[in-house]
C-alpha cells in the first residue's frame, strides 16, 4: 500500500492462505501426540488407562494382546504377557523398545524388562502423568 492503493484480492488471499497454513502447523505440533497402544493383561485396566490418555491428549487405544504397531506408536506392555510371546515376537518386542508396566518389584523382572530393552519399567499402580513423560521420553528417542 506504498502508492496509498489496497493490494490486490488476490494477494490478500495468498497471504491469509499462507498464514492459515502456519497456524495449522503450529496447531498440529502443540496438539498432536503420539499414538499409544497399551497392552495389558487386565482389559479393564487396559481400557481406564487408555481413556486416560485420550483424556490428556494422546491417540490410545488398549488390547489384551499385542498386535502390529502402526508407524510411530508407543507400546506400553504389561510383562505378565511376556510369557505367551513366542520367540519372533519377543525379538520384535526388543526392537520396539516398550514401556514395561508391572505389579512385580523383584530383580528378576526388572532383569527382564531391561533384556526387553524397555525404555521405561513402571510398578503398577501407576500415575497417568508418570506414564505420560515415559511416553513423552519414549517418542523424544524416535
Amino acid at each position: 500500500m506504498e502508492d496509498g492503493k489496497a493490494p490486490p484480492m488476490e494477494t490478500l488471499l495468498v497471504d491469509v492462505r499462507e498464514a492459515l497454513s502456519h497456524l495449522r502447523a503450529v496447531e498440529d505440533a502443540s496438539h498432536l501426540r503420539s499414538a499409544v497402544l497399551v497392552v495389558d493383561d487386565d482389559a479393564r485396566l487396559g481400557e481406564i488407562t487408555a481413556r486416560g490418555l485420550r483424556r490428556l491428549g494422546f491417540d490410545a487405544d488398549s488390547s489384551g494382546v499385542l498386535r502390529t504397531l502402526k508407524s510411530g506408536e508407543v507400546l506400553v506392555f504389561d510383562l505378565s504377557l511376556l510369557d505367551g510371546l513366542d520367540a519372533a515376537s519377543h525379538h520384535d518386542l526388543r526392537a520396539i523398545r516398550p514401556i514395561v508396566v508391572t505389579g512385580a518389584t523383584d530383580p528378576a523382572s526388572r532383569a527382564l524388562a531391561d533384556s526387553l530393552d524397555a525404555s521405561d519399567y513402571l510398578v503398577k499402580p501407576i500415575e497417568l502423568e508418570e506414564l505420560a513423560a515415559a511416553i513423552n521420553r519414549r517418542m523424544a528417542e524416535a
